[in-house]
């Protein structure tokens, strides 16, 4: 006899679809019919830190596919999705992922905070509330903004150098839908500082002594952890009416191009990245390809301790907030490998190379991979692409 799954109980159900812990299984399982449907979650609470989907360039204006959604490679199927959100192009930028969120700039002073996945959105302190911009005046046209460096010299800015140029990253401490109280920093270019706010907060505050520590930010356990270019650390508790900052002084680092910290396990990681530099005298561009990762944990002393082997792990890093994942939690990964993007190079992504620097480093035999998602049909001329990990709340 026939079984008939729709009369399966209720309770039953929603036991069963809290055990999914893929989103992309959560959403076909409630598709199957009415009754599963209303005796789901339409937002699941329970699903872990998800695979993240690589967020694409926009398309070429050429190309016939002109509109403005968003385009995601999917590592698990292979392919590529359309999510139909327009606040993430129009001549925006994107500077930071977390949480499933992205912060987006344009050629305003909005700093905008964008759930993909859910279309909702929320306001950060505008530009011009940070610390050293101590002048803004629209109608000033190619020179809107008043700058002022460490050394107390004034400058000008104009509206594009404030959305490519000002703010290098931002980092989140929780998602801004689960935690009225998320903060987040944001990682300085022109002054290389670090600067936070709470979330109502009508203005951005320095976190005065982390100066120079702007190669990467993390977030956990209650704390901020930030790296300068020497591997050292500085660890921000902003929690209170002021900042705080305790040091990590490290014993032990070999150099690099560009570090990032991560969070694998219970330890604390840096991931060094290597560049090897051409200069195209034809264009008049210096164009960067990665050719090394080293990874080291910090012990005990402390210092920096090589890793040669990340085991179950995959380490992704780029213009997001960096994480680690397990391989085996996802259907045809593979550990010990780094996925990363291009996040360091203007002219990578101004329309003179033919592809962006992002790959799979596999770190057992330093062989590196090239993604398969992209397509010539892509523009050079946007930012480049980034890590995002879905999340419907």
């Amino acid at each position: 006899m026939a079984v008939d799954w729709s009369q399966l109980p209720s309770d039953l159900l929603e036991s069963i679809s809290t055990k999914l812990p893929l989103y992309a299984d959560y959403i076909r399982f409630r598709t199957v019919c009415r009754t599963w449907r209303s005796s789901t979650a339409k937002t699941p609470n329970h699903l872990p830190p998800q695979l993240p989907w690589l967020l694409l360039p926009r398309f070429k204006p050429q190309s016939r596919n002109r509109s403005c959604s968003g385009y995601f490679y999917n590592l698990l199927d292979d392919k590529v999705h359309v999510l139909r959100i327009t606040e993430m192009y129009l001549r925006k930028r994107r500077c930071g992922s977390s949480h499933g969120w992205l912060a987006i700039l344009d050629e305003s002073p909005s700093v905008v905070l964008v759930n993909p996945l859910t279309g909702a959105k929320m306001d950060l302190p505008p530009l011009y509330t940070f610390p050293d911009v101590v002048g803004f005046n629209f109608p000033d046209v190619g020179r809107e903004y008043l700058l002022r460096d460490g050394d107390h010299r004034l400058s000008t800015r104009n509206l594009k150098d404030m959305r490519d140029c000002f703010v290098k990253k931002v980092v989140l401490s929780s998602s801004p839908a689960k935690d009225s109280q998320f903060v987040a920093v944001a990682i300085l270019h022109h002054s290389n500082s670090l600067a936070y706010c709470r979330n109502g907060d009508e203005r951005w505050r320095f976190i005065e002594e982390a100066n120079s520590y702007c190669e990467d930010v993390i977030y956990g356990d209650g704390l901020f952890y930030a790296v300068n270019t020497f591997g050292l650390i500085a660890v921000c508790d902003v929690n209170g009416d002021s900042p705080r900052v305790s040091y990590i002084e490290t014993r032990r680092h070999f150099g690099g191009d560009i570090q990032y910290l991560v969070g694998v396990g219970d330890d604390l990681m840096l991931v060094t990245r290597h560049l090897d530099s051409n200069f195209w005298p034809e264009l008049d561009q210096t164009v960067y390809r990665t050719t090394l990762f080293d990874v080291f944990k910090l012990g005990d002393e402390p210092r920096w301790e090589w890793v040669t082997d990340l085991g179950d792990y995959m380490i992704f890093i780029g213009q997001n907030s960096s994480f680690a994942l397990l391989a085996s939690d996802f259907p045809g990964c593979m550990g010990n490998s780094i996925y990363y993007t291009d996040d360091y190079s203007d002219s990578n992504y101004d329309g003179f190379l033919e592809e962006q620097d992002m790959g799979i480093y596999r770190l057992g035999d330093a062989s590196i991979e090239k993604l398969p998602c992209y397509s010539p049909n892509f523009s050079l001329r946007s930012t480049p692409p980034i890590w995002l990990s879905p999340n419907p709340c």
